[in-house]
């Protein structure tokens, strides 16, 4: 595997969907016409539209097991919806066809596949696929101060010190908040404790892809 591969991350994450394992193993001998026929219909069907009907022509009139079919349409989906959830800023296509090839998927079907997720039928299915997730708004701005609190009611609470946030969402909402200074601390450790953790992920992910 070259170096430059090695110093990305593998689109698929750190374990290869089953799915995928599963439709490598039953691409061997499959005509490529009748693997075009499945791919044209699979990314029909991400863009929302029934495609039940053309996968049954092309299941009656292909030699293929039917069970092998399926394997072969369910890991195509995988293919395509984990490659569109990453920005296409993101996903090199190299690495793409890399981590295909080292499931020993056909060349000729690695380039029918990258055809889709770099060339125009991208933004359809970007599109689709953003109305079927579903989401929460995103932080757009945070604003926080540190304030005093000084109370007359408990000694317990004088002078101690809080961080006052304001936050906007994305759906134009505000939320305004106080944390005491010691559940920030613990916020803010356990924060830098799972950006150390997914970092780690990432390089074991990167480990396993060059074994």
């Amino acid at each position: 595997m070259s170096s430059s591969h090695a110093n990305d991350s593998s689109f698929l994450g750190g374990r290869i969907p089953p799915e995928i394992e599963t439709m490598a193993k039953n691409l061997k001998d499959v005509d490529q016409e009748v693997f075009r026929k499945l791919l044209k219909a699979v990314v029909s069907a991400l863009e929302g539209k029934d495609c039940r009907d053309v996968l049954k022509s092309i299941a009656d009139g292909s030699p293929i097991p039917q069970e092998r079919l399926s394997h072969i349409i369910a890991g195509m989906h995988r293919v395509l919806s984990e490659a569109i959830r990453i920005p296409a800023s993101s996903l090199k296509q190299e690495v793409f066809k890399e981590d295909l090839r080292a499931l020993r998927v056909p060349e000729d079907f690695i380039s029918d596949f990258s055809s889709v997720i770099f060339g125009n039928r991208r933004a359809a299915l970007e599109a689709a696929s953003s109305q079927k997730d579903p989401r929460l708004p995103a932080v757009e701005d945070l604003k926080w101060r540190v304030d005093v609190v000084i109370s007359t009611s408990s000694l317990a609470r004088a002078l101690q010190p809080s961080v006052l946030m304001q936050m906007k969402l994305s759906d134009g909402t505000f939320h305004r908040f106080e944390v005491p200074a010691s559940k920030f601390q613990e916020l803010r450790y356990n924060v830098a404790l799972i950006l150390k953790e997914m970092n780690d992920l990432e390089k074991r992910s990167i480990l396993q892809i060059q074994d």
